[in-house]
């Protein structure tokens, strides 16, 4: 089985499902498209955005090789600003890559984040895989992003509503590794986005089902 995950931002794809990543690559090829840049709306000198930049772009690359990962592809929209993209450009980008890499499964974000570029992403994603023609995808799941799903107003439009878990006892150490990887993404606790508050999302999803530690999903599609 091929596997993409596709991805807002850098340290999108450890949060949303870096467990069940690490449990997957043993056996399964698995690549990431990560599609902004992550940077750019932040209040930092623009003389420093290409460092940082850089930075950035480094450790996702080490982050993702924790995981299994076998490659990330970049594309380098501008951050939080997707909804100035033409929606075709960012599809076509997804297309290209699940061309190249033609996965059976994606990953990619929950419909009702807060963040506009998760939105729009998912969107792009349903888009790039729907299914007629040669399309390789048979399964698409969206994932929770931590200080992003949760800060969305809560209702039927919106709630992340889970319907797959997956166990991640094994491989909870492994996802906390990669998203160490993540410096300056990092927050402290209580903050949602901290060591703390991702082994407490694991630990509340695992007692749902049984397991230590879990990922929680929504398959938006199954093709059998």
């Amino acid at each position: 089985m091929k596997t993409l995950i596709i991805a807002a931002h850098p340290d999108d794809e450890v949060l949303g499902c870096g467990g069940t990543v690490a449990r997957l690559a043993s056996e399964n090829r698995v690549t990431t498209l990560i599609l902004g840049e992550g940077v750019t709306s932040r209040d930092i000198p623009q003389h420093d955005e290409d460092t940082t930049l850089a930075d950035l772009k480094k450790q996702c690359e080490k982050s993702n090789s924790i995981l299994g990962v076998e490659k990330v592809f970049f594309t380098n929209f501008p951050d939080n600003k997707f909804d100035t993209i033409p929606l075709l450009d960012i599809v076509k980008s997804i297309e290209k890559i699940i061309e190249k890499c033609k996965p059976d499964m994606i990953f990619t974000h929950h419909y009702g984040d807060l963040n506009i570029d998760h939105r729009i992403t998912q969107q792009a994603v349903l888009t790039a895989a729907r299914p007629f023609g040669k399309n390789p995808v048979k399964k698409i799941l969206s994932f929770e992003i931590l200080s992003s799903t949760e800060w969305n107003i809560q209702g039927a439009a919106t709630t992340f509503f889970p319907n797959t878990w997956i166990d991640i006892s094994k491989t909870i150490q492994t996802k906390l590794d990669a998203m160490r990887e993540y410096h300056n993404e990092m927050c402290n606790y209580p903050h949602p986005r901290s060591i703390e508050g991702i082994k407490i999302l694991a630990s509340q999803r695992g007692l749902e089902v049984g397991f230590n530690y879990a990922e929680a999903f929504h398959l938006i599609r199954s093709i059998e």
